[in-house]
């Protein structure tokens, strides 16, 4: 079959191949425009090497995975599938309706639209950088992006599918059973749900978003930030945030309650919700969340798993009285929001494929809802 052109760069890249009282919630920046350039207050040096001994730059090849080796052939077969609408039981909705790679990785809803317009429980994070988290999900309950790529599929609010269908739907095109032959050498039945979910992860350790000013600055480049965004590293180091903020990924690394110091109101945390209790069914994990990553954090409002603070001031505000119980100046909720746009890296340029035709075989679109929805 002639599929489209797979984007060169990661071709090429492929071939060559805690401070502070804990935070949570998706603290992170308006999606307004970058803040203007002013003159660096000359603090580089000392402040650079406070920085390097917390955070690291995004690497610009995606890192190796366990017991799934990125190969062209395997990530194109991801792109493909992360784009596939008819995995999903009513064929409108793929990977990439609620995590949509040209809008930061998110829906950019409060929660997700799913199967019949149904509304999920909570907010959609952001696929991009995802590979440097601990875990999947706002309750860590998917331990990879392999694990990840199939709860969607199965929920009953987001794809309404189950593995049976979606192994059906797959190989009853003709081209796919090509793409995963291709991708998964050797195998007497590549077509699987586990093949499936391994070819999405492998697409999506891809979604690396390097060279953000921040990181060009923690690499030596003085000019990288203007003088307000020094400011707000500073006292974003200096308040404790990076107590859930650091690494590669200024987050994902843990798990911390949302409400350490002052609960946040019903609204912001909903109290249905019992995060992280829900998996583990232990009493201290009650309204415990991963820390989000904070990365790209000003393109992907609103924030919060409940999506229900759409600007970045009002989110570091709130985070730092539930948080921190610090009262921040005007002036320094400015300062770190300068800083949170810093932390805005290059996009993924992902060629959007032309999907294989359907078959007679191919199970038929179904947009009925007659089961309860699940929380996902």
């Amino acid at each position: 079959m002639t599929r489209p052109r797979f984007p060169f760069l990661l071709l090429t890249a492929l071939a060559a191949a805690c401070g502070g009282a804990p935070e949570t919630g998706t603290e992170t920046a308006d999606a307004g425009a970058t803040p203007a350039r002013t003159a660096t207050t000359g603090a580089g040096p000392e402040l650079r090497a406070q920085a390097a001994a917390l955070f690291e730059v995004v690497p610009r090849t995606p890192p190796a995975l366990e017991d799934n080796e990125l190969t062209p052939e395997r990530v194109e077969l991801g792109t493909f599938l992360y784009f596939e609408p008819r995995l999903s039981q009513s064929w409108l909705i793929s990977c990439n309706t609620c995590h949509n790679v040209g809008l930061g990785g998110v829906d950019l809803m409060e929660t997700s639209i799913g199967h019949g317009w149904q509304k999920g429980p909570r907010n959609a994070p952001t696929v991009l950088n995802a590979v440097f988290n601990i875990a999947q999900f706002w309750d860590g309950r998917a331990e990879d992006l392999e694990a990840q790529a199939k709860g969607p599929v199965q929920a009953a609010v987001e794809m309404a599918s189950n593995p049976d269908r979606t192994v059906h739907t797959l190989r009853s095109i003709p081209e796919y059973r090509e793409m995963f032959a291709a991708a998964f050498p050797g195998e007497a039945e590549p077509v699987t749900f586990d093949n499936m979910a391994k070819a999405i992860e492998a697409f999506e350790a891809t979604l690396v978003t390097p060279g953000s000013p921040f990181d060009r600055w923690l690499g030596g480049e003085d000019a990288a930030l203007t003088a307000e965004q020094e400011k707000g590293l500073e006292t974003f180091m200096g308040k404790g945030c990076t107590g859930c903020h650091a690494g590669v990924n200024f987050g994902g690394q843990g798990y911390f309650p949302f409400g350490v110091v002052q609960k946040p109101d019903a609204e912001i945390l909903p109290p249905g919700d019992r995060g992280r209790y829900n998996v583990t069914r232990t009493e201290s994990d009650s309204y415990v969340f991963k820390a989000p990553s904070l990365r790209n954090i000003a393109l992907t409002p609103p924030y919060f798993h409940s999506g229900k603070v759409w600007h970045l001031e009002d989110a570091v505000t709130t985070m730092s009285s539930a948080q921190l119980g610090a009262v921040l100046t005007q002036e320094e909720v400015t300062d770190i929001t300068a800083f949170l746009h810093a932390l805005t890296g290059e996009q993924p340029e992902v060629e959007y494929p032309i999907l294989p035709p359907q078959t007679p075989e191919t199970p038929l679109p179904d947009v009925s809802v007659d089961t309860p929805a699940a929380a996902h």
